[in-house]
């Protein structure tokens, strides 16, 4: 499944315009639900599809959602993403930054405080029944409905919180200044339906400030890349740190997670300086792994698997 962030942030400060430049789309259309899917550049991705020459090439991708609003109804559209992007209002006279993510935070506060409510409302008429389980989280609510009415977000909470809340203010959040001392979001999405090599010689050896964002939200959410490398396609892939070789199968597939057998791993700095699978396997430089191997960044995995 891929990453999803949602983009919030009060009307005009450019949401769908950082929406059409993460997806490339041909303009997202602004007081509307937008969603589309994100590419992520990764400069090993060619090097790896060079030396197995691959016909096709796919990057990691990201799952984008930008919400025409910030009540508490179209904010819970977010709930199920991994991270949130922050879009602030930094070219207009008199912009405040700041005061507008502090703005904006109270809204998501407020946007949970109103989920919690209803939750309470409709646990409270089902523990009528006796449910000792359900008595239980009443308790629960009623005190993170009381830690919300201080003000206080629920990242701050020092409980467990019911699995089913699916709380905005425990995701990570990530501040996007729009304007031209910071990262100019007009550009970016003119750059963004220019072809790569257009771009990179308008931006004249610079880095795009797209690629910021990803990483920043790489670092947020602890996330590693992991490559699937063969002629037929080369591709990335994203993993939580830590995540195992079964994790990887499940990401690419139902079927080869259950299916599998084992998982030949070689670093992709391997495989580029070898040339062939075939060579690094004959230098041992490829290994077997089980299911419970940890994925480090960079490995460019071949999941056998029999279904």
């Amino acid at each position: 499944m891929a990453l999803e962030v949602g983009i919030v942030g009060l009307p005009g400060s450019g949401k769908t315009t950082l929406f059409t430049a993460l997806t490339r789309a041909h303009g997202g259309e602004y007081g509307k639900t937008n969603v589309g899917m994100a590419p992520v550049a990764d400069e090993r991705l060619g090097a790896l599809a060079e030396v197995v020459h691959a016909r096709k090439i796919t990057p990691a991708t990201i799952r984008v959602q930008d919400v025409p609003g910030t009540g508490p109804a179209l904010l819970g559209n977010l709930r199920q993403v991994d991270a949130l992007l922050v879009v602030l209002d930094a070219f207009s006279p008199g912009a405040d930054p700041a005061g507008d993510l502090e703005n904006l935070s109270l809204e998501l506060l407020v946007a949970d405080r109103d989920h919690v409510e209803r939750r309470l409302e409709r646990v409270e008429k089902q523990a009528k029944s006796g449910d000792a389980k359900l008595r239980v989280e009443v308790d629960e609510l009623r005190k993170v409905l009381a830690h919300i009415d201080a003000g206080t977000a629920l990242a701050a909470y020092d409980s467990d919180l019911p699995p089913e809340l699916e709380p905005l203010t425990t995701k990570p959040l990530l501040a996007i200044e729009n304007g031209p001392s910071a990262i100019d979001l007009k550009l970016e999405a003119e750059l963004a339906e220019m072809d790569d090599e257009d771009a990179a010689a308008f931006r004249d050896g610079g880095t795009s400030a797209l690629d910021e964002i990803a990483a920043r939200l790489r670092d947020s959410l602890d996330l590693i890349t992991f490559f699937t490398a063969g002629e037929k396609e080369t591709r990335a892939w994203t993993l939580r740190n830590g995540q195992t070789a079964l994790d990887a199968a499940e990401s690419i597939h139902s079927d080869i997670a259950r299916g599998f057998i084992r998982c030949e791993v070689i670093d992709w700095k391997d495989l580029v300086e070898t040339g062939s699978h075939a060579e690094a396997a004959k230098r041992a430089l490829q290994r077997l792994e089980g299911k419970t191997y940890v994925v480090r960044d960079g490995d460019v995995l071949n999941i056998r698997f029999n279904v």
